[in-house]
């Protein structure tokens, strides 16, 4: 077999388990609003610090990937995001939440993209947009399963034990997916080329004094907080529009499952369109859905409205890393990638707490839907910017 194919497969799965169970964590919000009389701000708090330790360690977790491969890395941060998750059905404080969140959870977040995504670019050099395509497909995947997954799971056993066992299987399953994961070496099949790469070769400090690596930092920045925000409110936002509960979760399904063809499409295509066409084509249906939510107060459109959110979804998480790889080439990728991740998670921990203090404060989600579509219509600006490539900078786009 193939080996570039058990690395796909173990970055699949790794992707598949942590982002899944981030999205399975918004069945959890009318469950603490009753047993506990917890505000949305506070559950919404949890998921961005989760987000702000992924953007602080994504860098260093990357770096750690490059010098000792992703397999040490993987294992390590993949038990620990487990059993922070089966430590969720221990919580009676809202500060639980927290700790939880921002020391296990957090860490798995932390690698699970830079090391895989960086791990397969390494491996495919010409189908380098196609695979990671293919493996952001699997965080779909995770999108659709486990929220339902866990809804069953809940209505079975309760929450606390349904947890339980989630994250204890979770644990196991990502030591399992980061044993498959390792580094190309030289001469191995697709590893040769992959592991030096056509094109730049630029160091990291080199690659943070261009425009293109802070345009990039500063799009990310923009759009994060959309992908955090949407996802997490728009199940409660359903039920607060008349959705029953189990309609409101299939909401988060239909984002995973547009979010395929948005990985796949936007996948394919960056190989041949390149990095700052594929941004766009992401952006544009992303702040168009955000515009028309603002509007929506007919149940039934809101599934319309996130098969569009949905593909711009998923294309912005496949996009980023072949970019990245295209501009700079592969000597840094996993620090430069988590560089510009870490700005991201900037963002993304503002998104979900401003979307959750704006209902709290407002009694509604429109000024964050207002304020997330402004984000995206200036990423939107802001990548259509973008030169080339590294050596066209002072040439317009």
């Amino acid at each position: 077999m193939d080996p570039r194919y058990r690395i796909v497969f173990g970055a699949c799965l790794t992707q598949f388990l942590i982002v899944g169970m981030l999205f399975a964590y918004g069945q959890f919000f009318t469950i603490f609003e009753a047993e506990f009389g917890w505000p949305r701000a506070v559950l919404s708090g949890c998921m961005s610090l989760t987000i702000l330790v992924m953007g602080a360690l994504g860098a260093f977790g990357g770096r750690l990937s490059d010098l000792y491969g992703p397999r040490l890395v993987l294992s390590v941060t993949g038990a620990l995001f487990g059993l922070g998750v089966a430590g969720i059905s221990l919580v009676s404080e809202p500060w639980h939440l927290f700790l939880i969140f921002g020391c296990f959870v957090g860490l798995g977040m932390a690698t699970h993209d830079v090391v895989t995504l960086s791990t397969v670019a390494r491996w495919f050099e010409r189908r380098r947009g196609v695979m990671t395509g293919v493996v952001k497909t699997a965080t779909a995947g995770g999108q659709i399963c486990l929220p339902i997954l866990a809804a069953a799971l809940i209505a079975a056993l309760g929450w606390r034990d349904a947890v339980m066992v989630i994250g204890l299987a979770i644990s196991v399953l990502l030591v399992i997916a980061a044993l498959l994961m390792a580094r190309p070496e030289l001469g191995a099949k697709g590893g040769s080329a992959a592991a030096v790469g056509g094109g730049p070769q630029i160091a990291y400090r080199a690659a943070t004094r261009t425009r293109v690596f802070w345009t990039l930092c500063a799009a990310q920045l923009m759009f994060f907080p959309i992908l955090g925000a949407v996802p997490l409110h728009i199940v409660v936002h359903g039920e607060d529009l008349g959705l029953a509960t189990t309609e409101a979760a299939a909401l988060v399904s239909v984002i995973g499952a547009a979010s395929i063809a948005g990985r796949l499409v936007v996948g394919g295509m960056s190989d041949r369109i390149r990095g700052r066409r594929s941004y766009m084509l992401c952006l544009a249906p992303l702040a168009a859905s955000l515009v028309a939510l603002l509007y929506i107060d007919t149940p039934w459109l809101l599934f319309a409205a996130m098969v569009v959110y949905g593909f711009g979804h998923g294309g912005l998480f496949t996009v980023v890393s072949p970019t990245v790889a295209e501009y700079f080439g592969l000597r840094d990728h996993g620090a430069i990638f988590g560089s510009i991740l870490f700005f991201g998670a900037l963002g993304g921990a503002f998104g979900p707490i401003m979307a959750g203090l704006a209902f709290d404060v407002t009694g509604s989600y429109a000024l964050a839907f207002t304020t997330l579509a402004a984000l995206a219509a200036m990423a939107l600006a802001l990548v259509a910017t973008l030169p080339r490539s590294i050596h066209h900078e002072e040439e317009k786009p």
